[in-house]
């Protein structure tokens, strides 16, 4: 059985119409995402763990002409990423964009003395609450018609970061995941792909960034010789979430200064 070919729209980029919820958006990577997504059409539900720093970011947007409303949730906690799709199954009726882009990375230190509350942590963020975000999404997306599951993974998932075990553990979960909700996904209309940034000037990677002895080793392995800003993520977001990616699912894109080709 094939599937159907959809007939391509005048800009495949175009998001008009669109309901999009980006996680981890209140600021760096997805506040960014979610300003794009809005820019572009869609009406973006800014969401993360506190709600006022989620509304600064769904007020911007609509300062500049785009629509967005602020949703808090830590997806980290399941009762709240089934209140975030109760209101947004009340709201809308539906979703058919999914930016999974909440993480956590509390714990910096060799890997063998890894606290077992704070790999509970990790992996509860991480690992859990991407999986449930994205079976929600999906089934909903599968009623609808299809739709667009866009996970901000990590270099750290392909080439684990030094002292950063259990976030490299989870981030290469993550892209096993983005595979495995394609294959199963995909009869349905629905595509799920990852996007791997690499060292980003983010508060997240503020300890890299912000400390000139690391920042060097790292960079020293960057081909571009730079960090680089939230922004240049939300393309490569874009691209994904829209139907210029309309025959691509379970694709593992890079955005990382060519990090990983060496």
């Amino acid at each position: 059985m094939t599937g159907s070919t959809p007939s391509a729209p005048s800009d495949p980029f175009d998001l008009g119409g669109k309901i999009a919820v980006v996680t981890g958006a209140s600021r760096g990577i997805g506040a960014e995402i979610a300003k794009l997504l809005a820019a572009k059409g869609a009406h973006v539900i800014v969401s993360s763990r506190k709600r006022e720093d989620c509304q600064t970011v769904a007020d911007e947007i609509r300062g500049t002409g785009g629509s967005a409303e602020a949703a808090a949730c830590h997806i980290g906690e399941p009762a709240q990423i089934e209140a975030l799709f109760a209101g947004l199954d009340a709201g809308h009726g539906r979703i058919d964009v999914l930016v999974n882009n909440a993480a956590t990375n509390p714990y910096f230190g060799p890997i063998v003395d890894t606290d077992p509350g704070v790999f509970q942590k990790t992996v509860d963020v991480n690992i859990r609450g991407y999986f449930y975000m994205s079976a929600h999404a999906a089934r909903r997306m599968a009623a609808g018609g299809g739709g667009s599951i866009v996970n901000v993974a990590s270099v750290n998932g392909v080439v684990p970061g030094f002292q950063q075990g259990i976030y490299s553990i989870t981030k290469a979960a993550v892209i096993s995941m983005t595979k495995a909700f394609a294959v199963e996904c995909a009869g349905a209309g629905v595509r799920c792909n990852a996007l791997l940034p690499g060292l980003t000037d983010t508060k997240f990677a503020s300890v890299l960034v912000n400390t000139p002895e690391i920042l060097k080793l790292a960079l020293a392995h960057v081909p571009m010789r730079r960090v680089a800003q939230p922004s240049e993520m939300a393309g490569a977001a874009l691209y994904l979430a829209s139907a210029a990616s309309s025959y691509t699912t379970g694709a593992i894109l890079n955005v990382d200064g060519g990090y990983l080709c060496v």
